[in-house]
């Protein structure tokens, strides 16, 4: 079956990113509230909010990157460093994307709009500055999962559970050291022509690391299933989820160190049918547990 081709501008908006802002939806459904379309559609409001601002943030970073973006295997053919898509019309969209972004969260309220901001000025931040920083450069990456699920809280006027959050943490820096690793050794002698930050970073140092938030994430999850706050919340099926979550991580360390490609690990899961059949189980035995229970 023959592709169907993504316009350029559209590629360079990274649709295929925007599934990481799913964590916006994820106070909604562990507040049990998905059975009210109001605060459903508030949700999906903040969702959008955040699509757009993430490919606002993007389009800014390809537009800065682009010089460099040419010597890259990978990133030469992004459509703004190959010039299938001008600077100029990438700022526009940039500006009309940011500006959409935050007319939606002024419209869930102060609380989502300042967290929107907060999102679209660190992620400023990180490509003018922060991304240049060893280890910090990660560890803003994993406040901005934090940033998204603070957001969907507040489009719903629900509380964040401490656990989620650490977990949210655990997992992002999980995903962050392991692309890091993945750039260090696709790019080789090149990286730190690439990425400046790179130099910093070592295949052994990075092992340590993803080892180190690979038990923190499998403990804080597992933790959080049998904790007294969660059971009586949810009940005691929660913790049915944990070896479903093992396989998941497993899976994705399986692809990281056994199957590593040009595609970073990020990337490789969104067509790697047993991460995707095992992500679906879990999402429905978290649903029925949550709902059905």
């Amino acid at each position: 079956m023959k592709k169907v081709p993504i316009p350029p501008l559209l590629r360079a908006m990274r649709p295929q990113q925007w599934v990481k802002n799913l964590f916006v939806l994820a106070p909604v459904v562990f507040a049990h509230r998905l059975a009210d379309p109001a605060l459903v559609g508030r949700a999906l409001l903040v969702l959008a909010a955040f699509c757009a601002a993430a490919s606002a943030v993007y389009l800014w970073n390809d537009i800065r990157d682009r010089e460099a973006d040419r010597h890259h295997p990978l990133k030469q053919k992004r459509p703004i460093a190959s010039g299938a898509v001008s600077v100029a019309t990438a700022m526009v969209v940039a500006a009309v994307l940011a500006a959409a972004a935050l007319a939606a969260g002024a419209a869930l309220g102060r609380r989502a709009l300042l967290l929107v901001l907060a999102f679209l000025v660190l992620n400023a931040l990180y490509t003018a500055w922060l991304k240049h920083v060893v280890i910090l450069d990660v560890m803003v990456l994993a406040i901005g999962y934090l940033l998204r699920v603070e957001a969907g809280a507040a489009a719903v006027d629900v509380a964040v559970s401490t656990w989620l959050l650490l977990c949210t943490l655990f997992v992002a820096v999980f995903l962050g050291f392991s692309k890091r690793r993945h750039e260090l050794l696709l790019l080789a002698d090149r990286a730190s022509d690439q990425r400046r930050v790179l130099s910093h970073y070592s295949p052994v140092f990075l092992d340590q690391m993803i080892s180190v938030v690979t038990a923190s994430t499998v403990i804080c999850y597992a933790l959080y299933a049998m904790a007294d706050e969660s059971v009586q919340k949810h009940g005691r099926g929660i913790v049915y989820t944990v070896p479903l979550v093992l396989f998941g991580v497993f899976r994705y360390l399986y692809l990281t160190y056994q199957r590593p490609g040009h595609a970073n690990p990020t990337e490789e899961v969104l067509t790697d049918p047993p991460f995707l059949i095992n992500f679906a189980l879990w999402a429905a035995l978290v649903l029925a547990v949550l709902y059905a229970g």
